[in-house]
């Protein structure tokens, strides 16, 4: 029996629209470990479908079609795909070493995660995070006054 969600998939999987796709794939695999799963090339190369693995989650992306656009030629991205994972600092620090441009120093954040940003290569918003400690909405809201002043 078919499954409506495949297996290994979420209800939510993000779609990254990106140029070349196959130097971010490269990247991915680079930076974030990132296992691919399935690629469809075009017959001029480019990357119709791609499946990759980051840790339990699986990511889509392609090259520029169909009138969908990367975040180079939109001059910015509205999504920051944020990944959690064992060591925020080790994965950050790959990521930048394989050409990530720093957004946030990592650092702890007063949520509870060990957190920074990155921009990879093809300007897509990466937020690297582990969870270090679970802080109440109370004690959240009292460490947010003091870091910004009210």
């Amino acid at each position: 029996m078919t499954k409506p969600i495949p297996d290994g998939s979420h209800t939510i999987t993000m779609h990254l629209i990106l140029s070349p796709a196959a130097e971010a794939i490269a990247f991915y695999e680079k930076a974030f470990g990132a296992e691919q799963l399935a690629k469809m090339p075009t017959p001029d190369g480019k990357i119709m479908h791609a499946m990759l693995k980051i840790g339990d989650s699986q990511l889509m992306l392609n090259d520029p079609m169909m009138g969908g656009k990367s975040p180079k030629e939109l001059g910015g991205t509205n999504a920051t795909v944020h990944l959690y994972v064992e060591d925020a600092d080790k994965v950050y620090n790959r990521a930048v070493e394989a050409g990530a441009t720093v957004l946030m120093p990592i650092e702890d954040a007063f949520w509870g995660d060990r957190y920074g940003m990155v921009v990879d290569p093809f300007g897509q918003q990466w937020a690297i995070a582990t969870h270090q400690e679970d802080v109440t909405p109370e004690e959240m809201g009292a460490r947010a006054a003091k870091l910004f002043g009210g």
